[in-house]
């Protein structure tokens, strides 16, 4: 036991919790927070639900990983080393774009807002990239689960500080008004370009990774035009040829298994919002309550995974996300039942930390030795890709049905995945060879 608490105090694994804050600060300030600000600001559902396209950054972010992965910058690679610089020109992208976003009033000029929205997610997702590949390169094997464990408690802290501290500040600055005030989040939204301050802080005292210190490649676009193929073509290729026809239900299961988490959480934001519960409320239940509740369910699904195996837990998993998703259908029929929001939030995020944490187990262990880090990225891209395309008209499918259809819909939309879930997880309990495949 001791060993282990030793093992969290090292130096590579206290890095990655400032690391992780900063990573997990900017997602909902460009997607849940974004959309109670733009629903308050009087946009139209529909309009918030076709701007569920700007996190959809994230989904893509493979494309342009090669080239964050080999093409040097000017000046800062040879200050700060490869990784370094790409975090550090990530996170001062992201400043620009929270403060351009706190300036700038959606009410009055929402498509500038939302520009700036769209180069704060890409900068984000570029930062994803290059700290994967930071905290991968920083220590050996056995202490990577540590790094992630960290990195992912960071994350969470920062997300109740861009979800309920961000409506905990908003609330304080509009002196009790209760209507839209763009100065209330104008001030909320600098204090989230000011936090970033702690990733950068980190980023220019922790040191560079010797692997990837010692592998800087000159400053030309060959190399990462040479490596798209080791990056993208050849991941897919020893996937295919390892699981052969297997491929296609693993596949459809990865695409499926978190479409209703997803889905709903597109329009969560503005259902609070017009049930009538108030920036504190939403605060203390979605934010604190919330991140908790997934945490929770996370340590839960990982120790249910080590003691009865994955397939019962991803079973469960996509067996109960709907049903978790039927008590926002009651509530909405309900109004402002502060209880039944509490319990709707709870059950959601347990049951949502749960399977995600036997679903992460699940995607690592398709991986192949030679291509983990690729295909990791691979697939976590294809499980947003489907929800994060049907969340686009999540707005127009509640202006014309409201939300107790929306929400009865949503939980139909876990019936392929549950259909699926028990022989995709068969096929993880008996994997073929994890080594690649030959090219």
């Amino acid at each position: 036991m001791f060993g282990a608490l030793r093992l969290y105090a090292e130096a590579p694994v206290r890095r990655m919790l400032p690391l992780g804050f900063s990573a997990g600060l900017p997602y909902l300030l460009v997607f849940g927070t974004m959309s109670y600000r733009l629903r308050e600001a009087g946009v139209a559902l529909t309009t918030i639900g076709f701007l569920n396209a700007v996190p959809w950054v994230y989904t893509i972010k493979w494309a342009w990983a090669p080239l964050v992965d080999r093409v040097p910058l000017p000046w800062l690679t040879r200050h700060l080393g490869r990784r370094r610089a790409w975090l550090l020109l990530a996170q001062c992208t992201v400043v620009i774009g929270l403060a351009a976003m706190a300036q700038i009033d959606p009410q009055q000029q929402l498509w500038p807002f939302v520009a700036f929205a769209v180069l704060t997610a890409f900068a984000a997702a570029t930062q994803d990239i290059a700290l994967d590949a930071y905290r991968i390169e920083s220590a050996a094997v056995d202490r990577q689960a540590a790094l992630a464990a960290a990195y992912q408690t960071g994350y969470r802290c920062a997300m109740i500080w861009a979800g309920a501290g961000v409506l905990w500040i908003a609330s304080a600055a509009s002196a009790g008004a209760t209507s839209y005030q763009h100065h209330a989040w104008s001030v909320a939204y600098f204090a989230m370009a000011a936090s970033m301050a702690i990733g950068i802080v980190a980023v220019l005292r922790v040191p560079e990774p010797r692997i990837a210190d010692a592998a800087a490649d000159p400053g030309t676009l060959e190399p990462a035009l040479a490596g798209l193929r080791s990056a993208v073509i050849g991941p897919l290729s020893d996937f295919f040829g390892r699981y052969g026809l297997r491929a296609l239900p693993i596949l459809a299961f990865v695409s499926t298994f978190r479409i209703c988490d997803i889905v709903l959480a597109a329009m969560a934001s503005p259902f609070y919002h017009d049930m009538g519960f108030s920036k504190a409320e939403v605060a203390a239940v979605s934010g604190i309550n919330g991140v908790a509740m997934f945490l929770a369910g996370a340590f839960a699904g990982g120790m249910l995974a080590a003691r009865v195996g994955l397939r019962p837990v991803l079973i469960a998993g996509a067996a109960l996300s709907p049903i978790s998703i039927l008590l926002f259908a009651w509530l909405s029929t309900q109004g402002h039942d502060l209880g039944l929001l509490v319990a709707a939030v709870t059950a959601d995020n347990f049951i949502g930390g749960a399977a995600s944490s036997a679903f992460i187990a699940y995607l690592s262990s398709l991986t192949s030795a030679g291509f983990t880090a690729t295909q990791y990225a691979l697939f976590s891209s294809l499980m947003l890709l489907l929800p994060k395309s049907i969340a686009l008209l999540s707005g127009l499918a509640v202006d014309r049905h409201g939300y107790t259809v929306y929400f009865i819909g949503t939980a139909l939309l876990g019936v392929p995945a549950l259909l699926l879930a028990s022989r995709a997880a068969r096929l993880a309990a008996d994997p073929p060879d994890r080594r690649p495949s030959a090219q």
